[in-house]
């Protein structure tokens, strides 16, 4: 925000309009904070992807607010119709049955007009954006937008959020990376490849059949279309977003406890961040490349550079493999290279060279490692040269924003970066790794 010019007001005038703007976005200007502590919800696969949705639910003002609002409900009712009403009518019509378990564009607007409705300074709606979603941080690039703003891009986001997972699970639509992120199951029938397998339609109507008696007593009005796209992860094999979570009390307890008595001073750099690289054959826990990059990581650290090594990567190569980059890392790093397990962060969901960026730098603000000391990032030659000129670009592409700014380049291996707070932000369309 740019800073507003000096004007001759009186001081109580000026504490009169700031108290009339306290609604507005210029009270927003605290930002993310990194003692804001996230709320897992039910399940970590649903608040990683739809925190909003995780919020209404959790915050009991909000929920009553939600439930006892006539158009919510009526929305409510007429989804859970809709669902039911598939089973009589769909029949062998695939794409009926995921249409009806999707938001429509009708509704995800009447949905908007509404909460910009109830929404009210000082009301739960207000707190929820002022407590919750700005701290949080996973809506920010909105958060130049009012609060009511805010609120409803947020909605729009986790129910576009819902409709991709649906499309891509359910239906069998294209995923962002369909080599390793593709649907599960052969959706389309050999002789016409323009209908769907008959074998897969009867899998999504047992699907929608058991939808349709969990929606049969919900009271949020978007419910039914959020556990459609959870129930189509679980059962394409596709939860990896709760993979070692809670990871601050689990993997990452030993690091985390150690952080809190780090003199950075001490450190010319905060991180050596190295990005995973998957075998291709699935018998094998950790590819020649993935060791080659840890031992160079080890040399950094073994120099005093940083106090932490992170490790970053993913159940992802080859397609539906059962081993995880980032934990075979940090077990060879241990195993092989004698690097303490208390200085090793692992990051075990990052999908590809972009997300092992932006992932870096969360971790580091959810774990209070400063962003105004730079990390290294330490891997092989060519992902190094692509992180040092053209990954940033991509990642304005394919996340909409850049998780890191390059610093120094040290050696055809190593270069600085600097994480950026706008890597908190929710990616609404890859749901293994939000």
């Amino acid at each position: 925000m740019n800073s507003p010019r000096k004007r001759s007001f009186p001081v109580v005038t000026v504490l009169f309009f700031l108290l009339l703007i306290s609604g507005n976005s210029f009270s927003q200007a605290a930002g993310p904070s990194k003692d804001y502590q996230l709320i897992a919800g039910k399940n970590y696969v649903q608040s990683k992807n739809y925190y909003l949705l995780t919020l209404f639910e959790s915050l009991a003002p909000v929920r009553n607010l939600l439930k006892k609002d006539v158009v919510l409900n009526a929305i409510t009712r007429q989804k859970a119709d809709s669902i039911k009403n598939a089973l009589k009518y769909c029949n062998r019509d695939a794409f009926c049955y995921t249409s009806r378990l999707k938001f429509s564009q009708e509704e995800i607007r009447s949905v908007s007009n509404r909460l910009a409705e109830l929404y009210q300074p000082g009301n739960e709606l207000d707190r929820l954006v002022k407590q919750h979603l700005i701290p949080s941080g996973c809506y920010i690039l909105f958060q130049h937008l009012s609060a009511k703003e805010m609120l409803v891009k947020a909605w729009e986001q986790d129910a576009m959020g819902i409709n991709f997972c649906i499309g891509v699970y359910g239906e069998g639509k294209k995923a962002n990376y369909p080599l390793i992120d593709s649907i599960s199951f052969a959706t389309r029938n050999p002789r016409d490849t323009n209908t769907y397998h008959p074998g897969y339609t009867s899998l999504l109507y047992n699907t929608t059949s058991l939808l349709s008696i969990q929606v049969s007593d919900t009271s949020l009005f978007y419910q039914a279309p959020m556990m459609a796209a959870l129930q189509f992860l679980e059962i394409n094999e596709r939860d990896q977003a709760a993979d070692f979570e809670p990871m601050a009390a689990g993997e990452n307890k030993a690091a985390v406890n150690k952080i809190k008595t780090i003199h950075w001073d001490n450190y010319k750099y905060s991180v050596i961040l190295v990005p995973g690289a998957g075998p291709d054959d699935p018998k094998m826990p950790l590819s020649a490349e993935g060791m080659l990059r840890c031992r160079l990581a080890a040399l950094q650290y073994q120099k005093g550079l940083a106090p932490f090594i992170m490790v970053s990567g993913g159940k992802v190569h080859p397609y539906k493999t059962r081993y995880c980059e980032a934990t075979e890392m940090k077990q060879f790093l241990i195993d092989k290279l004698g690097v303490p397990a208390s200085a090793i962060i692992i990051d075990p969901h990052a999908r590809h060279t972009t997300t092992n960026m932006r992932n870096a730098a969360r971790l580091m603000f959810r774990y209070g490692i400063p962003f105004n000391k730079p990390g290294i990032t330490c891997t092989t030659r060519g992902q190094s040269s692509m992180i040092g000129t053209t990954l940033i670009e991509r990642c304005r592409k394919e996340l909409d924003m850049a998780p890191y700014r390059n610093g120094k380049r040290l050696s055809e291996t190593e270069i600085e970066f600097f994480a950026l707070i706008e890597a908190l932000h929710i990616d609404p369309t890859e749901p293994m790794d939000p």
